[in-house]
């Protein structure tokens, strides 16, 4: 039977990292892959998650099943950094956590719950959105749409976005990025977000929020206002969280699907559909990342710590955006490439088109996805001045 089965093209990124790891250009930057990476081209493992670890070593107990929720202790700790510490939705039992594997497993718990519970209802992504997106949502059997978010001028089109939104049929679902918006890292002000929420109100949409970078543009509060102020101000919300960015453990794979519901009551109906949903997926979820997340966020010392280094880390990515900047003065390409600097998160829609994300990576040894976006993570202060070099090659 396996005969007829045909061979498809492999991932576009994992194919950039097996081509350049096979470049032997002693100059080549990487700039495809999406994990964070630091002045050394390292992922290192944060100490607070060491120290977590060694912690966990020493005092584990049981390797047993930590349910279909996954274990209690997690989303004690998940649900007040997303949703706030003093939360209205929390006191009144609104928010329901269920532990998942990683962020793309909260999607698709996200999109198989929609598709069971709410079936017929459309589901909306912003051109462009994180890739993945459409093969979960369109493999859980949901119609797929997409509304404007960066105009012709590589700018966030803010006024496109808000028309398409009014025009949603009342009911679908919309996907929002609550910040460091995957691929193009323009993210919605404040003041944005209040208008976004009086169309969801208006046309009575439900939103589901991806909050893969929470800690990665500009805070870990402030990166959530989006999704405070919808939970707070909404009767339903959807959102998935990840804990693999921004505590580096990408390979634990350690996410959360949060809803909102109007009351407690429905909270528990919904979390109930939600135990079914996980429970045909994969049963239980990995235990490892979230006892990770937990003993860091319980335990005072270890989470000052970690919050320090994630500081680093959003602070080294704001300043190589600045600097990336400035490196292109020389050329008179600064202003081109000036909203790389206004953007936010490890990722860049950089305006470069196809070709010329081809020369770059032919005549210089220089990779990112065919889209233009580039990971800021993957710029350093020695290769700055040969990326400025190159892009203005390529921009003759």
């Amino acid at each position: 039977m396996f005969e007829q089965i045909e061979r498809v093209p492999g991932d576009a990124i994992l194919g950039l990292i097996e081509a350049f790891k096979k470049d032997t250009n002693p100059q080549k930057v990487d700039l495809g892959v999406g994990v964070y990476r630091d002045a050394a081209g390292n992922t290192p493992v944060m100490r607070a998650v060491k120290e977590a670890e060694a912690r966990l070593l020493k005092n584990e107990t049981t390797k047993t099943y930590i349910g279909s929720h996954g274990a209690p202790a997690y989303g004690d700790v998940v649900l007040p950094m997303v949703l706030g510490a003093d939360s209205a939705v929390l006191k009144a039992n609104r928010a329901s956590a269920t532990q998942s594997p990683g962020g793309t497993g909260a999607l698709r718990l996200a999109a198989d719950f929609i598709a069971s519970q709410l079936p017929g209802k459309g589901i909306w992504v912003s051109d462009p959105t994180w890739p993945n997106h459409h093969g979960i949502f369109t493999a859980a059997g949901i119609e797929l749409h997409k509304y404007p978010y960066v105009d012709a001028d590589n700018r966030l089109d803010f006024d496109g976005m808000l028309a398409a939104l009014k025009k949603i049929p009342e009911g679908d679902v919309v996907v929002l990025h609550a910040c460091c918006h995957n691929p193009t890292g323009f993210d919605l002000s404040q003041q944005q977000w209040q208008e976004v929420l009086a169309v969801l109100k208006e046309r009575h949409l439900l939103p589901l929020v991806d909050f893969a970078y929470q800690g990665f543009g500009e805070g870990l509060d402030e990166d959530a206002y989006g999704v405070r102020l919808l939970a707070e101000n909404l009767d339903e919300v959807i959102i998935t969280s990840s804990c693999s960015k921004n505590f580096g453990i990408y390979c634990e794979r350690t996410g959360c699907l949060i809803l909102v519901a109007k009351d407690a009551e429905q909270m528990e109906n919904v979390r109930s559909q939600v135990a079914i949903v996980a429970r045909e997926n994969y049963s239980n979820p990995p235990a490892h990342g979230g006892a990770i997340v937990s003993e860091i966020l319980h335990d005072a010392e270890l989470s000052a710590m970690w919050r320090e280094e994630l500081t680093e880390m959003r602070d080294r990515i704001n300043t190589l955006r600045r600097d990336f900047v400035d490196a292109l003065k020389p050329y008179g390409l600064d202003e081109k490439y000036a909203c790389v600097a206004e953007q936010r998160g490890m990722f860049s829609y950089t305006g470069l088109t196809p070709e010329q994300v081809d020369r770059l990576r032919d005549e210089f040894g220089i990779y990112m996805v065919r889209s233009g976006r580039a990971n800021v993570a993957g710029f350093s202060h020695e290769n700055l001045p040969y990326l400025a070099k190159a892009i203005a090659s390529v921009n003759d």
